[in-house]
């Protein structure tokens, strides 16, 4: 059952806890590495063999495949990712920036290009759970920032096959490549390459412990968009929110996996000990309860505030990755939150639809680094490049100030190298 803590009688060390209970996985993981960067494919094709019970000949996924599926698939299915696409597409296009430059002092330019990557890794999840919304999610804001080629990974099943709703929306994506390797022996391929899969300068999307390990090992040889943890979600609900409602907004994210997080922030007692409750009735519901049912008992919180401006506080200082505000008045409380993945407004707002259809990116800060990480975005797909001009006369007007900061530093070749450009004309 899930534990209802009150802040005014507990120490607050137990109520903002996160658990720790992780297995370490770094040397595992840097063995794999190791072993593709040395056997490349044939690595790959031996850890699929071992982790997904499946021999493959080819780690490519063909043409043919893809037009099966996205025929297997049902339409019904195809016109709700596409819609969605159309969606994601629309939210991402406004964060596109532009090159710039500066011209306001004489014989002066100073400018920014902002460039696409060229090529990029998207690693989707397989195993108990296949989510094609991740694919919509973080191929689309890569297309709309110009990458030329996007390159997925995805783990097979035992037959060979990849989930055909994946491969359905990676076609509506508009990914370029896809290859039936999963694991942390996927992002190892993604980072140094093998015979089949070319590198990447940059992998993103989610994925179990080892693959996170293993963004983390080769972050330097590529970039990562961030270490993703557990999924989490937190509510704050007022006296007025409806129980059932909130009860099946925490279980949307109790059902991920074990290690989830689902917390209630409250100043209502009375709706703790509704939510509670009607969290246990629903948890006989579920088809993933003992998934849901672990994370509950073991990361799921409901905290009693004294006022909803504690509650505000003590969200800011968890800094999760979905936040709810089921409050009569969200957009007043939303000028107050500081740290959140992703804040959803409203109670008729509930998490799952960011998952898949309201188009802002389901990619988010976990474990409290919201504090300093961003959703996914058009910004994680593109490098910036500065650049300046100054002309002679430019130069020579700010030369000395160059001069003495170089020199206040001990750095005399600095200093020369501009002072030399003007001691010709000095004699």
């Amino acid at each position: 059952m899930i534990r209802i803590y009150h802040t005014d009688t507990i120490d607050e060390e137990e109520i903002f806890s996160r658990s720790s209970e992780q297995r370490d996985v770094a040397p595992a993981v840097s063995a794999i590495i190791a072993e593709v960067k040395e056997r490349k494919d044939e690595a790959l094709k031996e850890f699929t063999e071992r982790f997904d019970g499946v021999r493959l000949d080819d780690l490519a996924v063909s043409e043919k495949e893809i037009e099966e599926a996205v025929r297997e698939v049902d339409p019904a299915l195809i016109a709700v990712m596409s819609e969605a696409a159309e969606r994601i597409a629309h939210y991402h296009e406004r964060q596109v920036r532009y090159d710039y430059s500066v011209t306001d002092e004489a014989g002066v330019v100073l400018g920014q290009r902002v460039l696409p990557l060229e090529r990029v890794g998207v690693y989707v999840p397989g195993g108990t759970a296949a989510y094609p919304s991740t694919v919509l999610m973080d191929t689309i804001p890569a297309r709309i920032a110009g990458v030329p080629e996007i390159i997925m990974v995805t783990p097979p099943g035992r037959d060979g096959k990849v989930n055909p709703n994946i491969l359905a929306a990676a076609y509506i994506a508009g990914v370029t490549k896809i290859f039936k390797v999963g694991g942390a022996q996927a992002v190892a391929a993604l980072a140094y390459g093998t015979e089949s899969i070319p590198s990447v300068d940059k992998i993103v999307g989610p994925g179990n412990a080892y693959v996170a390990e293993a963004k983390k090992q080769v972050f330097g040889q590529v970039g990562i968009d961030m270490v993703a943890g557990p999924s989490e979600v937190l509510v704050i609900a007022d006296a007025l929110s409806n129980p059932v409602y909130v009860a099946a907004d925490l279980l949307s994210q109790a059902e991920h996996d074990r290690m989830a997080s689902a917390v209630l922030i409250t100043d209502s007692a009375s709706l703790a000990e509704a939510v509670r409750d009607e969290i246990e009735a629903q948890l006989r519901t579920l088809e993933r309860e003992e998934i849901a049912r672990a994370s509950i008992e073991h990361n799921g919180k409901i905290i009693v505030v004294k006022d909803l401006k504690e509650g505000v506080r003590c969200s800011n200082r968890i800094a999760p990755e979905h936040l709810e505000l089921c409050v009569e008045d969200p957009f007043a409380m939303l000028g107050e939150i500081t740290n959140a993945g992703s804040v959803f407004l409203g109670r008729y707002n509930p998490e799952p639809l960011g998952d898949y259809f309201a188009g802002p990116n389901h990619t988010l800060p976990t474990m409290g680094t919201a504090r300093f990480y961003s959703p996914l975005s058009v910004d994680d797909f593109v490098k910036r490049m500065q650049y300046s001009y100054f002309s002679k006369d430019a130069l020579a007007e700010h030369a000395g100030k160059v001069s003495l900061f170089a020199r206040s530093e001990g750095l005399t070749a600095h200093a020369r190298a501009i002072e030399l450009r003007f001691e010709e004309e000095e004699k």
